[in-house]
Order: C-alpha cells, then sequence, then structure tokens
C-alpha cells in the first residue's frame, strides 16, 4: 500500500522540496502571496497541498519573467485552480514552440555550414524576436537617446560587453548583501552600490535625475526588469528603486 503523505509540511521541507530558500518563503509570505496554513506552536510556518499548488503556480509566473506585485495580481484574479493550470500551461506550451522554432533555424544554420551553403540574411533570423525593449526606450527617453546607445553598444568589443554584463551582477551581489543587512535605503553603503549602478547605467547614456527615477520605476513597473533583480533577491528591484530616488535626490538634482 502506498503510504499516504503527509498533511503539512514544515517550512524547511517545503525548501528542500521546492528548492525555494525559507527566507523567499518567509517574503511571500510578508507579501501576502503565500501564507502558511498555520503557525505551530514553535513559531514554525506549515504549509498544506493547497499552499504547495499556490507555490507552484508562483514559480511558473516566475519562470515566465513576472515580478511579485504582477504575480500577487494574477493571484488574485484566478479562484480556479485548474484555470490557473490551464492559463501556465498554455504559455509553457508557447514558449516551447517559440524555442522549438528558434532551435530548427539554428539547426538549418548549422546544415548549411555543414554543406556549404549560403542562407539569405532573412533565414539567418527567422524565428528570433526583436528586442521587446528599443521601442519602449524609444517612447520613455527619445530616438536620439537609443540611437547613441546602440552606437556605443556597436563599438564594445567582446570582452567589454561580457564585462559589462558582470558588472550588472556584480552590482545586484552588492545590493543583495546591503538589503540582507538591512540598511535603509539612504545609508552610505546602499548609495556606493547606486552610484556604481548609475555609472553602469551611463555606459549606455546619462540620464538626469528625473530619467534616473523614471529608469528606477521601470524596474519595479515592469516584471521583466523586476525578474532581473529580484532573481538575486526577492523584493530588490524596489529596493533598489528607493536607493535610485534618494541618489538623485541627493547627487543629480
Amino acid at each position: 500500500m502506498k503510504q499516504e503523505e503527509p498533511r503539512s509540511w514544515s517550512i524547511a521541507e517545503v525548501a528542500r522540496l521546492s528548492n525555494v530558500s525559507s527566507r523567499t518563503l518567509r517574503h511571500y509570505h510578508h507579501l501576502g502571496i503565500l501564507d502558511p496554513a498555520y503557525t505551530g506552536q514553535n513559531g514554525y510556518r506549515y504549509y498544506g497541498r493547497q499552499q504547495l499548488l499556490r507555490l507552484q503556480r508562483i514559480l511558473l509566473l516566475r519562470e515566465l519573467g513576472l515580478g511579485l506585485e504582477a504575480i500577487a495580481e494574477v493571484l488574485a484574479g484566478q479562484t480556479s485552480q485548474l484555470e490557473a493550470l490551464a492559463v501556465h500551461r498554455d504559455w509553457l506550451l508557447a514558449e516551447r514552440d517559440r524555442l522549438g522554432r528558434m532551435a530548427a533555424t539554428v539547426e538549418g544554420t548549422m546544415t548549411a555550414l555543414r554543406q556549404g551553403d549560403t542562407m539569405s540574411a532573412e533565414d539567418i533570423f527567422k524565428d528570433f524576436d526583436d528586442n521587446p525593449y528599443e521601442e519602449e526606450a524609444r517612447q520613455r527617453w527619445g530616438d536620439q537617446a537609443v540611437e547613441a546607445s546602440k552606437a556605443r553598444h556597436a563599438a564594445m568589443s567582446g570582452a567589454a560587453k561580457k564585462a559589462l554584463m558582470q558588472e550588472a551582477q556584480d552590482i545586484n551581489e552588492e545590493l543583495a548583501r546591503c538589503f540582507d543587512a538591512g540598511l535603509t535605503a539612504d545609508a552610505p553603503e546602499v548609495q556606493a552600490a547606486v552610484d556604481r549602478h548609475y555609472r553602469w547605467v551611463c555606459t549606455s547614456w546619462t540620464p538626469d535625475a528625473q530619467s534616473y527615477v523614471g529608469l528606477g520605476r521601470m524596474y519595479v513597473d515592469d516584471p521583466r526588469f523586476t525578474a532581473f533583480y529580484d532573481k538575486n533577491r526577492a523584493g530588490l528591484a524596489p529596493y533598489l528603486f528607493e536607493g535610485i530616488k534618494a541618489y538623485a535626490a541627493a547627487r543629480l538634482s
């Protein structure tokens, strides 16, 4: 006979099963997107099957690039678990199909190279999406700023581009350490990290106080950007935004 699973799981067990840290689970509780089934006399959080299913939905939405605020809105609007899972399934199947088309294009390129054939320029980039941020950037900051940024990026060597991406990761890790230490947005350590972030942004364009704050607000409002920062630590995007506002008021105004 198959042994019946327990009715509840401790926060440590859920962390192990889902590969999500206990800290992140507590953060989800604090945000109100994943309440435990109950809290034991020992103060530990315990989760039932309903909470596990809800966590699965959160992780699926995170995988699709949504930020925590957007996830909260999605969860609030979905009352049926089957309905929610059907939506997630459709998203995942669509993403599978998109990646499959891209893989087929790459496979075609490999075949052409092996056989010495020449692919047209259109075929080389078939099924690859356009830059999803460029049009938004043009609307926010204008054609001149975007073209200048693209020109700077195009002039970089491969090593320089790699170093730029590494710097972005290093900045996120520095901000995460400040976040873990509970430092306020205007703390010297946080402002030093934000200054580093501002200088990183300036490799592409030089924002003034208003546009830098606007960039920080986009980190919070746009799930794609939120996911980039929150992958280091849940809540890092709004933490950076607060730091940016303090930095802009003190250094750029």
